[in-house]
C-alpha cells in the first residue's frame, strides 16, 4: 500500500509499504479521511520534543486524526466489526499501569500514540492497524470528513468543559485556530457568550465568518470580566496574558503549547482565587464530540479548507496552502485519491 513516510527534519517520500495485518485485539481500517495537525508539523521540522526525548524517532508515519471503515479483524475480535465505520483513539496506554486502571490511559507512561509516538504508525496510509479497544463508531449522520474531526474536537470540547461553561457567563479563547475554533464552538453551544483573540487579520475574518461578533486583537480585547479564558495558542508569552484577563474565581484553561518554556505568576494565581486546568488529549471526550457532530451541535465542516492526496502532503507540512484552499485552517488528507483528482 501507499503510505507518506518521514524520514528525516524536512524530509520525506511516499512509498509502498507492507499492507498492515491485524494482530490479536486488532483491526485493519481502510483509511478515509486524515487531518494534518500542528504536531505533524512538528514532526517535519524536527522541533517535536518527543524526537529529542527519545519518545519517536524518524523513519516515522504520521497522522492520529482520522476516519475510516474496518477491513479486517485479528484474533479475538468480534467479526460483526467488518464495515463499520469508525474513528480511534489516539492514546494507546498499556492498560495494567495505575493509570490506565484508573481511566486515564491518555497519561499512561508506556502509552503509545498514533503517528506520534512508540513506532505507532499513523494514518497517513492507505490502511491502518490499530487496537479494537481504541475504536469509536460513527453514526451515518457523521461522515468521514467530520470522522477527522473528532479527535481535535475531543480535545476542544474537554477545553470547553473545563471553562465551566453556563448560560450567561464570558468566555475568551486565546487562538483561533482548529482547537480554539472548535473550543469556541462548544462553548456557544453551552450558551456562552464567546469572545476570540487573535493575531492576523485573515484568521480573525474567518471567525466572524463562523458568527463569532466578539473578535479581537492583542491590543483591542475590551476590559470585560471573562468567567473564563482558554490559551489555545502557541506564543510562550500568552498563558501569562491569559491569567491577567481572566475574572477573580475564574477558570484558565490551558491546551496550547509554545516551543519555549511559558511563565506565569502563580502569586497572581493565587491571589485571584483561579483555578487553572491543562488538557492533553481528546480521550475522555471523544464520544460526547461524535454526539455533538451527529446533533449538529456543532459544525466544524467550515473548518476544512481543502483536501489533498498522500503525494500532497509534504507541502502542506511545509506550510503551503493548497492553490483551492477556503479561508478555514485545516487541511484534510484523503488518502485513497490519486493526485490531482477529486
Amino acid at each position: 500500500m501507499r503510505a507518506f513516510v518521514l524520514t528525516a527534519p524536512g524530509a520525506y517520500e511516499v512509498q509502498d509499504v507492507p499492507a498492515p495485518v491485524a494482530g490479536p485485539g486488532e483491526v485493519v481500517v481502510d483509511v478515509e479521511r486524515v487531518g494534518v495537525c500542528g504536531t505533524d508539523m512538528e514532526f517535519f521540522t524536527g522541533a517535536m520534543a518527543y524526537l529529542h526525548q527519545g519518545h519517536s524517532a524518524y523513519p516515522m508515519r504520521p497522522g492520529h486524526e482520522w476516519a475510516g471503515r474496518v477491513s479486517a479483524v485479528g484474533d479475538g475480535v468480534d467479526p460483526g466489526r467488518l464495515g463499520r465505520r469508525v474513528m480511534g483513539d489516539t492514546m494507546l496506554g498499556c492498560g495494567s499501569c495505575r493509570r490506565c486502571l484508573r481511566g486515564h490511559q491518555h497519561v499512561c507512561e508506556k502509552r503509545k500514540e498514533v503517528g506520534i509516538r512508540g513506532a505507532q504508525a499513523g494514518a497517513l496510509a492507505a490502511q491502518l492497524a490499530v487496537p479494537v479497544s481504541s475504536l469509536h463508531a460513527l453514526p451515518d449522520s457523521v461522515d468521514a470528513a467530520l470522522g477527522a474531526l473528532v479527535e481535535p474536537g475531543g480535545n476542544a470540547l474537554r477545553a470547553a468543559q473545563a471553562a465551566a461553561p453556563c448560560p450567561g457567563g464570558r468566555a475568551l479563547v486565546v487562538g483561533p485556530g482548529t482547537i480554539g475554533l472548535l473550543t469556541a464552538m462548544f462553548l456557544r453551544a453551552a450558551g456562552t457568550e464567546v469572545h476570540l483573540m487573535g493575531r492576523t487579520d485573515g484568521s480573525l475574518a474567518f471567525a466572524r465568518a463562523l458568527g463569532f461578533e466578539h473578535v479581537w486583537t492583542e491590543d483591542s480585547v475590551p476590559d470585560l470580566p471573562f468567567d473564563a479564558v482558554v490559551d489555545a495558542s502557541n506564543a510562550a508569552h500568552l498563558p501569562d496574558r491569559a491569567l491577567e484577563l481572566v475574572e477573580p474565581a475564574g477558570r484558565l484553561v490551558y491546551i496550547g503549547l509554545a516551543g519555549e518554556p511559558s511563565r506565569i505568576d502563580t502569586r497572581t494565581l493565587v491571589l485571584k482565587d483561579v483555578t487553572a486546568v491543562g488538557i492533553l488529549s481528546g480521550s475522555p471526550g471523544l464520544d460526547a464530540t461524535i454526539r455533538a457532530y451527529a446533533t449538529g451541535s456543532v459544525d466544524p465542516r467550515p473548518l476544512v479548507a481543502a483536501t489533498v492526496s498522500l503525494d500532497e502532503v509534504g507541502p502542506v507540512l511545509a506550510g503551503e496552502r493548497p492553490p483551492d484552499a477556503g479561508p478555514g485552517p485545516k487541511i484534510h488528507v484523503d488518502p485513497q485519491r490519486a493526485c490531482g483528482r477529486p
